[in-house]
């Protein structure tokens, strides 16, 4: 069954946009959150679970450099 092709949305959006939220959206790489939703819901643990390692490393090595 192949997906049906909506028509483009046309006209004003049906709500005001609210202030606070577009001043956010101009700061938010919106790349980087399509990429990560491209990955499998594995691929975005096991990315996670290694960004926690890197933390925990960095960590460590603060806490030597320290000497703590």
């Amino acid at each position: 069954m192949r997906p049906v092709d909506s028509p483009p949305v046309q006209g004003p959006p049906p709500f005001e946009p609210d202030p606070v939220i577009e001043a956010y959206k101009k700061d938010v790489d919106r790349t980087l959150i399509r990429d990560n939703l491209k990955r499998t819901p594995d691929e975005r643990m096991r990315a996670l679970v290694a960004l926690q390692r890197f933390a925990k490393e960095l960590r460590r090595a603060g806490r030597d450099a320290l000497g703590r």
